[in-house]
């Protein structure tokens, strides 16, 4: 899952208007402002971790639909949780992302992102856009996003990396933990969780 983090933070940003462009075309204009800023953006580089999280809470985030993902992510234990608890767990699922964004954020090295042509219909409301990442000496990775057409315009609800669902990982990963908890066992584990990280991106130099 550290690869997904490492990679995805920089097709996404709020410059231009997500109900303009159709899919493929919006992360690719996108794509080149993000990677803009980062190279140019000397305190990201220099581990800034409050600057890190608020580029990713303004440019990477709005762009993700983490209703969906989350009850994506719960498959059948999603209807079981109460308007609250499911209130609480799309909320501690995004500050999830926020963390482990802004810790692999500081990893982009010039890396070379390819988009691949768009496989839609006219009045498609649900595409997959597919890219491949490239970079020296390894094998080329195909990472998947799958978006629907909102009225906030087209937001992600599932990435796939290498062959990998993001949704598919954290499924296993729920299910583990309301076997053994319930849903508020779980919430409790995604909230340590994120205070962990918390902790771990306090201690490291500003």
């Amino acid at each position: 899952m550290n690869l997904f983090f490492a990679l995805c933070f920089s097709l996404f940003a709020t410059a231009v208007s997500a109900q303009e462009l159709v899919p493929d075309m919006q992360i690719k204009a996108i794509t080149s402002e993000v990677i803009d800023i980062i190279k140019q953006d000397q305190d990201i580089h220099a581990g800034n971790q409050k600057k890190v999280n608020e580029m990713v809470e303004a440019k990477v985030l709005p762009h993700f639909d983490f209703s969906r993902m989350t009850a994506l992510a719960m498959g059948r234990n999603w209807p079981k949780a109460s308007v609250e608890q499911q209130k609480a767990l799309i909320n501690e699922f995004r500050t999830l992302l926020v963390r482990s964004y802004s810790s692999a954020l500081s990893t982009y090295r010039n890396q070379a992102i390819e988009f691949k042509p768009l496989r839609a219909a006219a009045g498609d409301t649900e595409v997959t856009v597919r890219t491949q990442f490239k970079q020296p000496g390894i094998e080329p990775i195909n990472i998947d996003y799958s978006m629907e057409k909102t009225t906030r315009g087209w937001l992600v609800y599932e990435v796939v990396v290498g062959g990998v669902s993001l949704v598919t990982n954290y499924r296993e990963t729920f299910n583990a933990e309301i076997r053994g908890g319930g849903v508020d066992g779980l919430i409790k584990s995604l909230i340590s969780k994120n205070h962990s990280l918390e902790t771990q991106v306090g201690s490291k130099p500003k």
